[in-house]
């Protein structure tokens, strides 16, 4: 990957950062000075708080570590040492929302020592840039310390106000995969993050983490007077994380923006990555796909061996020709190999053969006919959450697909604990994630992770990671009572902030399930709800000869700028994004369970060109639930002079190919 550097300052000055002495308050203001953070010690104890546009937004938070045998890095501590940066640099990303990345922040690191016993020593590193704040604590090599076993983490995340936050559940069964509350932050128990909220002035404020590498994810508990503390993901033997020294932990962060909008285009979790470790790219490719997938979920299909088996090679082939047909060149074929039956989802542990195919699935028959048709198979590793036997045989896998000429492969984690014992976002489990994602770099496989651990930027460190479930999808529409509209208002602002999710749109048989959208919002979500990989989700039968299609066909997935022109929070959100590829540019908009109608100016087109707008919008009698199908499609010519009037149905959107005409 290119590098682009427009401006770099280093500046390292030792015991005294920005004008303040180590025994008072130290200040680190972001580059337009818009955010302010404090780091100070009370009575030895490391606190923090910060301010935004002369607000403050976190009141005074503890900060600190708690080892083994009650060894608390928090208390009886001096500053013996501090270093400050200044960056302003830009980067190129290998595929994402807007290709040129600036990376501008100002830091501070304090290195802390116990005044007695122990004499531990820990490092507290602080960036902060124009879109929010990110801190990590490192624990050195030391005297006595080769191995740090954590039973806490103390810090804490103090709202100076009782404000509103969209929230699921953490240390539940079903992971991540719920729908989002909306209420009071001292309302929460324990929650997942992102934790997006909203105050009542407007402000949004989003708290998560960056470059989670070996550690326990972050969830936020509830302590009473708005404040929330970290809570780290246990190991089965109760302790939260165990290392060789030395360590660094996953950058917290806290995101701040005017409006909600402002959080979709902040680029702070991915700066805060390290930079790409794969140095040859050229087999990481965006892509959309279609699958022997809707079907199974529907009950048209069985995920294993029957009479109506989904993954059989007379199928397979089917779905190769449906390929070729609708101009979509690549295939996830699931269910193909022995050990699904139909209690394959259940908490047990399910042992599945990742070479071997089932009776009436012929691997070579099916590869050998899809690289004549030019179609790329996708590959599908089902686990069961039964990670010993999947790494048992993970080499001999994914060296049966890369020999096979494939380049792609989805890993499902379905089961509410990794070998019926330890947490998904544990330690144990990011680690067994990112061994995963390491053997796949060898074999030159990219990855959609299904029933991942949350996304926290590592796409830019490893961009062959180019998806992940992590949130309740499409799926829940074909057996559950559906996925209300409000969903996909909602996971934009909260899940996505940490990365793309493999959502699977693209539902056009929508009266006989439970997706409660309108056929232009299954469009539009192709632009609202981030993924260079993006899944045509329904039966391909369903599109042969639907105009609506057409957009399917046409929008891409890897992207050069994005525009936000409005949103709000479980209301409405429509964004503009131009191909990576081409001058032209394409919105979506989306909105809830209410009807709505913007006048929108143009004026993120490019200066000086003429458009032609394809528009697909909701039909004028159309409704999720009573009309779902209705579309209009219609062009008219468009400049950057121009406006437009979306008109969305109740659950609906619409969807615009801006088609540059000079």
């Amino acid at each position: 990957m290119k590098i682009i550097t427009s401006v770099i300052l280093f500046v390292v000055i030792s015991l005294s950062c920005f004008n303040c002495s180590v025994q008072e308050k130290s200040q680190i203001s972001s580059p337009d000075g818009d955010i302010v953070m404090e780091f100070w010690l009370e009575k030895g104890s490391p606190f923090y708080s910060a301010s935004y546009k002369d607000k403050e937004i976190v009141s005074p938070s503890a900060l600190g570590i708690v080892l083994e045998n009650n060894d608390t890095i928090s208390a009886k501590l001096n500053v013996i040492d501090t270093k400050c940066e200044s960056v302003d640099e830009t980067w190129e990303q290998v595929w994402g929302q807007q290709h040129v990345v600036r990376n501008n922040y100002n830091g501070e690191k304090f290195t802390l020592a116990k005044k007695e016993g122990s004499n531990r020593i820990i490092e507290i590193e602080f960036r902060v840039f124009n879109d929010g704040i990110g801190f990590r604590y490192s624990i050195p090599e030391q005297e006595n310390m080769d191995t740090i076993i954590i039973i806490d983490e103390l810090t804490e995340f103090a709202m100076v106000d009782n404000h509103q936050a969209w929230w699921i559940p953490a240390l539940k069964d079903n992971r991540y995969e719920y729908l989002y509350n909306c209420d009071p932050v001292s309302d929460l128990d324990t929650v997942h993050t992102p934790l997006t909220m909203e105050a009542a002035d407007g402000k949004v404020i989003s708290i998560h983490e960056a470059a989670l590498i070996d550690y326990a994810g972050m969830t936020l508990a509830n302590t009473g007077n708005n404040v929330l503390k970290c809570y780290l993901a246990p190991l089965s033997n109760g302790n939260k994380v165990e290392a060789d020294s030395p360590l660094k932990t996953p950058w917290r962060t806290i995101q701040v923006a005017d409006s909600a909008a402002d959080l979709i285009t902040s680029t702070m979790i991915l700066n805060l990555n390290e930079p790409n470790k794969i140095e040859n790219t050229s087999w990481i490719t965006p892509m959309k796909y279609l699958g022997i997938w809707w079907g199974m979920h529907i009950g048209k299909y069985s995920f294993w061996e029957s009479n109506n088996h989904g993954a059989s090679t007379t199928n397979s082939k089917e779905y190769i020709d449906y390929c070729g047909d609708l101009g979509i060149d690549n295939l996830l074929i699931e269910g193909w190999n022995i050990g699904w039956t139909p209690q394959w989802y259940e908490n047990r542990m399910h042992v599945f053969s990742f070479t071997e195919g089932t009776s009436d699935f012929d691997f070579d028959e099916v590869t050998d006919y899809a690289d004549k048709k030019g179609v790329n198979v996708i590959g599908y590793h089902e686990t069961g959450s039964n990670i010993i036997n999947y790494i048992s045989q993970i080499d001999s896998g994914m060296t049966m697909y890369h020999d096979a000429g494939m380049n792609s492969v989805k890993i499902g984690q379905v089961g509410s604990k990794l070998n019926m014992e330890e947490w998904h976002y544990s330690q144990f489990g990011v680690n067994y994630y990112q061994f995963v994602l390491d053997k796949a770099a060898d074999y030159q496989l990219t990855v959609n992770f299904h029933e991942p651990v949350k996304p926290t930027g590592l796409s830019r460190t490893y961009p062959h990671l180019m998806a992940g479930e992590g949130a309740r999808g499409q799926e829940y529409n074909a057996w559950s009572e559906g996925n209300p509209p409000e969903h996909t208002v909602i996971i934009p602002f909260t899940r996505l902030l940490g990365g793309p999710m493999d959502f699977t749109p693209g539902i056009f048989d929508i009266t006989s399930t439970r997706v409660h959208t309108t056929i232009a919002k299954q469009l539009a979500l192709y632009l609202t709800i981030y993924s260079p990989i993006q899944m045509l989700a329904d039966l391909p039968e369903n599109y042969i000869g639907n105009p609506a299609f057409k957009f399917l066909q046409d929008v891409p997935v890897d992207w050069d700028t994005t525009y936000v022109v409005n949103a709000k929070i479980g209301d409405y959100y429509t964004v503009a994004r131009k191909d990576i590829d081409s001058d032209d540019w394409y919105l979506g908009s989306i909105t809830d369970e209410n009807d709505r109608s913007f006048t929108i100016d143009l004026d993120f087109l490019d200066n000086g060109k003429e458009y032609e707008a394809q528009i697909y919008s909701d039909g004028k009698d159309a409704e999720y639930d009573k009309n779902p199908e209705s579309i209009d499609i219609i062009t008219k010519t468009v400049s950057n002079n121009s406006q437009l009037t979306l008109n969305l149905a109740k659950g609906g959107g619409q969807a615009i190919r801006f088609m540059a005409l000079n």
